[in-house]
């Protein structure tokens, strides 16, 4: 039997397992096991098997993923979101849709510190839910928009989808963070314009909220200062070449932990809360990891990518046409598959392709990361949907879905301005100070 079958029987099998509701990463280091024992030897698998778990989880350049996750679950403590929340309604909430505009900042903000799209839904949509209900927003715009602003959560550095890629593709986790910065400003730029265009041609959607006085707006800011201060040392850190991206995480940790101490909410119940959830998620991605770099040796042993690639770019097709292929593949993915699964699945296959049409792995990396984003809000899976659905259970799935499609239009413009304007993913990590 060829490599090529076997890699196909392997793939079969490993959607087999994965429907049957098996974690991936399990899934994943069981289809590799069993390949490299076919193609090789067992007694190549089950050394692979003895040795790799401990050698890549002490890896030291991983210990970047928990304490991210550790900043993100105090920051979540210290009551950031509220703050962030306020200081955006008392700036711009008495706008057109102005609350639902407000989300989206304070989505961005939050995004800042917890790295992740199902936390930062969840968290604003406790926050901003009853606030637009009390104001008479249409259900469709005000879960809409807490569904798409909480996909931020993985755009806006930190963000544990750019460190998967990152290790995934040996790419710097600096740099990847750095060119998502400006695309995810970017994103909560389209999305403000869309709520814009939304209650232009429908006032009735997004109701104006109270003008507050410039005093009041002065006193939001400053509630939110502190952390906002943390998210520029941390990220401006980085780009200076102060801090390393593990150190960064460190301080950012360290810093977000003594705000909510000072604060008063981080009690003793809320930090064994912080620290057991780090746990959780830092254990959940380590698996992911571990199962990928199990299934890649047998992917390349199969030949698959390489004989993929070949054809790809010996097809009479220009890049763009390819790369506009890869994306509508990853945008079908996402209606079914959990984005660390499409990562984990599909980079071993198609990150060679890219990186042989010429294409920068950086700016790849943020393009995948809108395109996981656009995942997050998909039919039928939709992650971030069924999160905000569990916040407003009154809400039918079908307006929710529908109140979310303008803001899945916006990530394809973004995309498509961030293929024809690479620049601006490209300018933070290009002139970092190393």
């Amino acid at each position: 039997m060829s490599g090529t079958t076997i890699g196909i029987i392997g793939f079969v099998v490993l959607l087999l397992l994965l429907a049957l509701r098996m974690p991936i990463g399990i899934a994943m280091m069981l289809v590799g096991i069993v390949g490299i024992a076919a193609l090789n030897s067992m007694d190549a698998a089950l050394k692979i098997l003895g040795e790799f778990p401990y050698a890549y989880s002490s890896v030291y350049t991983l210990s970047v993923i928990p304490l991210f996750v550790l900043m993100g679950n105090f920051a979540s403590s210290s009551g950031l979101a509220r703050d962030f929340y306020g200081a955006a309604h008392a700036w711009i909430g008495h706008w057109r849709g102005g609350l639902a505009s407000a989300t989206v900042l304070a989505c961005a903000g939050f995004a800042a510190v917890s790295g992740s799209s199902v936390a930062s839904a969840a968290t604003m949509g406790k926050v901003a839910l009853p606030e637009m209900r009390r104001y008479g927003y249409d259900p469709r715009l005000a879960t809409g928009v807490v569904a798409a602003g909480g996909t931020l959560g993985i755009l806006i550095p930190p963000s544990t989808a750019m460190i998967v890629y990152a290790l995934l593709t040996e790419q710097s986790v600096g740099k990847l963070f750095l060119a998502g910065f400006l695309p995810g400003i970017l994103l909560a730029a389209l999305f403000i314009i869309t709520i814009l265009i939304m209650t232009t041609w429908h006032p009735q959607y997004g109701p104006r909220g109270p003008r507050h006085s410039l005093r009041e707006r002065m006193v939001a800011l400053a509630r939110s200062g502190t952390l906002i201060g943390i998210i520029v040392l941390v990220i401006g850190g980085i780009y200076l070449g102060i801090f390393t991206e593990t150190e960064a995480a460190a301080a950012g940790a360290l810093l977000t932990m003594l705000y909510a101490m000072a604060r008063g909410t981080l009690t003793r119940p809320e930090m064994v809360t912080a620290l057991l959830d780090t746990m959780k998620t830092t254990a959940l991605v380590f698996l992911i990891l571990i199962g990928a770099f199990f299934f890649t040796p047998f992917l390349a042993l199969t030949h698959i990518p390489a004989d993929l690639s070949s054809l790809l770019t010996g097809l009479a097709l220009p890049p763009l046409a390819i790369l506009v292929l890869i994306l509508l593949v990853y945008v079908v993915l996402g209606t079914f598959l959990e984005g660390f699964a499409m990562l984990v699945l599909t980079l071993p296959i198609v990150f060679p392709i890219v990186t042989a049409l010429g294409y920068d792995p950086i700016w790849f990396g943020i393009i995948v990361v809108i395109v996981l984003e656009m995942g997050l809000i998909d039919p039928p899976v939709g992650i971030n949907v069924f999160v905000v659905k569990g916040i407003a259970p009154d809400v039918p799935m079908g307006q929710i879905f529908a109140g979310i499609m303008p803001f899945w239009l916006a990530m394809i413009v973004c995309v498509a301005i961030l293929i024809a304007f690479p620049q601006i993913a490209m300018i933070l990590p290009n002139t970092m100070i190393r």
